[in-house]
């Protein structure tokens, strides 16, 4: 699987056009339009270059519902950001050798970009439990965090960078696979990955 490297790393600290690059991780299991609108969303607020998103490995403990393998969650990942020319897609968490502690992931791209100003976008319910990650502070150092208000609103927290967003949107990638509703599907996907899940059979067992 070839990542997609495409972001230009000529620009020097301090200088007007500095890159800025956002992370943006999750399972994608599948990527949605809220996914979309959330990227999106933080493009408008931070006067961000690039959303880089990176497919993860499915969580072990998720069990009894059928989920997309890693290949076919990072196609439709290309797929549903294929029009967007400020989206890419970064297979670096589905390749690098385990645990895919988000500071790894951090660091690799901080050594990719060395003259970006890297944000990491998350949602409040992860903003919340930051601090029970895996080396939050070192993560913390290399990143500033994009938190979209998923009900309550991100609280500052000591030591980390917060820029908080609007970035609510409805989709649920737990309802549509869980959904026999086409309806559903059209509504919530882009058309080429409803295609794509269409013409693979995903989530029929659900």
């Amino acid at each position: 699987m070839a990542a997609q490297h495409q972001a230009d790393q000529t620009a020097k600290p301090g200088q007007l056009g500095t890159l800025k690059l956002c992370l943006f991780g999750g399972t994608f299991d599948p990527i949605h339009l809220g996914h979309i609108h959330i990227a999106k969303a933080a493009m408008d607020a931070l006067g961000l270059d690039k959303v880089i998103f990176l497919p993860c490995r499915q969580s072990p403990h998720k069990t009894g519902i059928e989920h997309a393998s890693e290949e076919h969650r990072l196609e439709m990942c290309r797929l549903a950001t294929a029009p967007y020319d400020w989206a890419e897609v970064d297979d670096h968490d589905l390749t690098a050798p385990a645990p895919s502690y988000s500071w790894r992931t951090a660091e690799a791209m901080a050594a990719r970009f060395p003259h970006a100003r890297l944000f990491w976008l998350m949602g409040t319910d992860q903003w919340q439990k930051l601090p029970q990650w895996n080396r939050p502070e070192h993560l913390a150092s290399l990143v500033e965090f994009i938190v979209f208000n998923r009900g309550d609103a991100a609280e500052p927290q000591s030591g980390y960078r917060l820029h908080p967003i609007q970035g609510n949107h409805p989709a649920s990638a737990t309802a549509i696979r869980a959904s026999a509703n086409k309806s559903l599907q059209d509504e919530w996907l882009a058309p080429e990955v409803a295609a794509y899940i269409l013409n693979h059979h995903l989530y029929r067992n659900n």
